[in-house]
């Protein structure tokens, strides 16, 4: 996947003279996931959140070393009484992930009900509110509960000094989506999935969108997991995957946006487990998952291939989200991909993110191996607990599908 992508004139001509330069017949194609837009609408007097819009600071960062970590859904009452006793209501919005919450105001939760939050992020992958007076220091200050936050190489950081560790989302009319430039299955990902250790409770709120549109999709890595049978989940759980953040700084260096600190890759299991939970999820992503170590490239090819379209087009792993003014989603990277839909031009979207770091991704065999447990599928251990009965894969019968 090119993070710009570029024309090329060729001949089918013959010369017997030295080959001389050919200009290029078209602009250079900018990915966006890759090539952010610099500035957006230079006139901005009246723009309430003005100070929040990208910038590039032309710094450079040492490279990130190892980053103590602590999982703070590990201390959650996992009944989450106090989290739950504060809301007004609580919305599962789909069977594989999703919950909003009403009536609560995240600037005042609790240490305790922030853990317990932490866990029910883990558990259902993302979770949402409304109506969020919370400011972005107040959104910093929630995110560090949860962990050390990342600070991004590449993307923009907010004007507003003293914000390196804020991740701005902006578009707006200045320049038109070209569809030319990427897919739509290329822009699921999981944050930063290239650092050694990616993130875990991230947290995006918009703080100005568009009437309509703009919306964000979320899906499953367990749900993913649990749909495979089960000699294909044990054949995942042995592979390990290159992710790597080569493309998006050679996008920005493109764009001519300088890069803060060196571009990594790092191997990661195909299938990790999550800390808290000990379901196994599929952690691989269009945005930044390159090959799979150790298989021929056409074998690896298939799998990444068969994984990405099942990340992208099947709804009963994904939850969408219609964005409004103060609306914030909070989520487990380590479980879910997301993208966002990009429909919404020549309307402004700007969203800001916080954006703590988790473990290492730790494979079945680790995870095993360390706790002395027995990493489980999540919808077999719902279905266990709800008393019903398993699944008997039989070849021999055939499935069928009522609408």
């Amino acid at each position: 996947m090119a993070p710009v992508a570029t024309a090329e004139n060729t001949s089918n001509g013959t010369s017997n003279g030295p080959v001389k330069p050919v200009k290029a017949a078209a602009p250079q194609l900018f990915n966006p996931f890759y090539s952010p837009n610099v500035d957006g609408n230079a006139d901005d007097s009246d723009y309430e959140f003005a100070k929040y819009k990208p910038s590039f600071p032309d710094v450079k960062w040492e490279p990130l070393g190892d980053i103590a970590v602590s999982d703070r859904g590990l201390l959650a009452d996992p009944e989450k009484k106090s989290l739950f006793a504060a809301a007004s209501k609580v919305q599962h919005l789909t069977p594989a992930l999703g919950t909003e919450i009403s009536g609560i105001d995240l600037r005042q939760l609790t240490s305790a009900q922030k853990d317990e939050l932490a866990l029910l992020i883990a558990e259902r992958g993302v979770v949402f509110f409304r109506d969020q007076e919370i400011n972005i220091h107040e959104q910093l200050e929630l995110a560090r509960h949860w962990g050390p936050l990342h600070k991004h190489a590449t993307t923009p950081v907010p004007r507003e000094p003293g914000l390196e560790e804020v991740h701005v989302v902006y578009n707006d009319g200045s320049r038109r989506p070209d569809s030319s430039a990427f897919s739509k299955i290329e822009l699921w990902h999981s944050d930063v999935s290239y650092e050694l250790q990616p993130p875990g409770t991230t947290s995006l709120k918009v703080v100005s969108g568009p009437p309509y549109g703009g919306d964000t999709l979320w899906s499953s890595g367990y749900a993913l997991y649990s749909s495979f049978s089960p000699g294909f989940q044990k054949y995942l759980e042995g592979l390990t995957a290159v992710h790597s953040a080569v493309a998006q700084a050679d996008g920005a260096r493109a764009a001519g946006h300088p890069v803060r600190r060196e571009p990594v890759e790092s191997v990661h299991p195909v299938v990790r487990v999550h800390p808290v939970t000990g379901w196994k999820a599929v952690y691989v992503n269009p945005g930044f998952t390159r090959r799979i170590v150790g298989l021929p490239k056409a074998e690896s090819d298939a799998i990444l291939n068969l994984l990405f379209r099942q990340i992208a087009e099947n709804v009963d792993f994904q939850v969408r989200f219609h964005w409004e003014p103060n609306s914030i989603a909070i989520w487990d990277n380590r479980v879910v991909t997301h993208s966002a839909t990009f429909d919404f031009w020549p309307h402004r979207r700007h969203a800001l993110r916080a954006t703590p770091h988790a473990e290492r991704p730790t494979s079945v065999a680790d995870y095993e191996a360390a706790t002395g447990k027995i990493a489980k599928d999540r919808q077999l251990a719902i279905w266990e607990q709800q008393g019903l009965p398993l699944p008997k894969f039989d070849t021999t019968v055939s499935r069928g599908y009522t609408d």
